[in-house]
């Protein structure tokens, strides 16, 4: 679903001032501070050892034959000795607050999530793998439908004239989401800048289809006149982000004024369009503006698997089967009226 992911850069900026009010509350607790410091030194915490910390509480380095090392199940996700301090004095320290009746607090800008087979933020992954699916899905279904259910002309290529750009939104919004359900999953640099790469480059290709699309842009020359200026622009904003500064404050203000004038362009369109499927596209519209409100409104996880964000991944799985189904009503209904003027 073209803005599933991206609607809520209308409203980023705004959940991000409220998120900082916040973030280093728990991470400035002289208790959890003191237990890091203490479980880096010793490489336990609450009662538990970790092997690749490289001096546990014998003060033995932990440098033994293979046998002895984590499982690379959990080696590949980098998990180190800080990152499980950290984890670990979190959840003590929030059963501590728990015990007196006070609620969870951020730490290190992130609220206390619960792992699951080392995964940082288990529903957030699961969601985004479901987007991901719904995504492959509709792709396919589209697929098919354009080449084996739908008349071809004479050279074997459809008649939908806006065939080649389904396409490659849908192999780069499969791309987003892969990324982000690794991005959830261990949050480090690299798979940071992978996640907010694919992003970009997905939001701003967005906007591009969604120009050609609501404008009706077939001729070829003048598709390249449009998506030219902003194919170099997203291009230098990535190089920007991946190997000048990562900008987060610059980053946001390029999200939110391409998100805002994708919204704007769609919501026109839909407005004065007569397409028999443009209902699908007013709910997607819609629901995506209301999946705005579970940024805006950030709240701890529930059960430590449950926070805002990984509810609005879940609001977005039946917005992209919706939005994938009027594509495909898309592809229908031009290609029936280019068929009948080829005949």
């Amino acid at each position: 679903m073209m803005i599933d992911r991206y609607s809520i850069a209308l409203f980023l900026v705004f959940s991000y001032l409220v998120g900082l009010l916040d973030a280093s509350a728990g991470d400035a607790d002289p208790r959890y501070r003191g237990c890091v410091a203490e479980c880096e030194k010793t490489g336990c915490a609450g009662g538990t050892c970790f092997p690749h910390c490289k001096f546990p509480s014998d003060g033995v380095a932990n440098d033994g034959p293979w046998y002895m090392q984590e499982p690379l199940y959990l080696k590949w996700k980098q998990w180190d000795c800080q990152s499980d301090c950290r984890y670990n004095c979190m959840i003590d320290r929030e059963k501590e607050r728990e015990a007196v009746g006070h609620g969870p607090v951020k730490y290190h800008g992130k609220w206390p999530f619960t792992r699951v087979f080392g995964i940082q933020e288990p529903a957030s992954v699961a969601f985004s793998a479901l987007n991901l699916a719904m995504h492959f899905h509709g792709w396919l279904s589209f697929f098919i439908l354009l080449y084996y259910n739908l008349p071809l002309r004479q050279d074997k290529k459809a008649y939908y004239e806006y065939a080649s750009l389904w396409h490659i939104y849908g192999l780069l919004a499969m791309n987003s989401w892969l990324w982000s359900a690794v991005f959830h999953s261990r949050d480090v640099d690299l798979t940071e800048k992978l996640d907010y790469s694919s992003a970009v480059a997905l939001l701003g290709y967005s906007l591009i289809v969604s120009i050609l699309r609501s404008f009706n842009v077939r001729v070829e020359a003048a598709r390249v006149m449009v998506a030219a200026p902003f194919l170099a622009f997203v291009t230098t904003h990535i190089l920007y982000l991946n190997f000048y500064t990562f900008d987060y404050g610059w980053n946001m203000k390029v999200c939110v004024a391409i998100g805002v004038a994708q919204l704007l362009i769609w919501a026109i369109w839909v407005g004065i369009t007569c397409h028999p499927s443009r209902w699908k596209l007013w709910v997607v519209v819609v629901g995506g503006g209301l999946a705005m409100l579970l940024e805006i409104y950030d709240f701890p996880p529930y059960q430590g698997f449950f926070d805002a964000h990984a509810i609005w991944h879940a609001t977005t799985i039946p917005l992209t089967c919706l939005w994938w189904s009027f594509i495909r009503d898309d592809a229908k209904f031009q290609t029936s009226i280019l068929f009948k003027k080829a005949k």
